[in-house]
């Protein structure tokens, strides 16, 4: 099974099950490093992430791909907070975090410019309003390749 299938296979399923522990699927991700292949979960929450809510997850996401089986070959799994430059991956991830900083880069330039860091300003439908260089910039959520909370 290629990485993608396996990654959003696993997103899928672990999403709903964290929200109904009261956490938050922030990232997955699986890749290739110097030990091995390394299976990652970032979780989030509103009060933080413990150690407690990430040996819970660990023990539903391994029970459950002991099941489905669909890695075959070895590797780890790790569950983590996302910590304190945490991606930004869903336009309500803008919205919570209005008033922090954050860096963002664009899929194009907009104004010549493709990366801006500053204040997130606001979100009305999927326009994200963030203050960078003292200017007010309005950048649509489809134009973003990537984005974090920075400190």
């Amino acid at each position: 099974m290629e990485m993608e299938k396996i990654v959003s296979d696993i997103a899928e399923y672990a999403d709903p099950l964290l929200g109904d522990m009261g956490l938050e699927l922030v990232e997955v991700q699986f890749r290739r490093e110097g030990h091995g292949w390394v299976l990652r979960l970032f979780i989030d929450s509103e009060t933080g992430v413990t150690l407690d809510d990430c040996a819970a997850v660990s023990r539903e996401i391994s029970a459950w791909l002991d099941v489905e089986d669909m890695i075959d070959h070895p590797y780890h799994l790790e569950v983590s907070s996302p910590g304190l430059e945490r991606p930004l991956t869903k336009i309500d991830d803008f919205r919570r975090f209005t008033g922090r900083k954050a860096r963002i880069k664009l899929r194009e330039p907009k104004d010549g410019q493709r990366v801006f860091t500053g204040t997130l300003e606001g979100v009305a439908g999927d326009c994200i309003t963030v203050v960078a260089d003292g200017r007010s910039v309005q950048i649509m959520f489809e134009e973003i390749a990537r984005a974090r909370l920075t400190l």
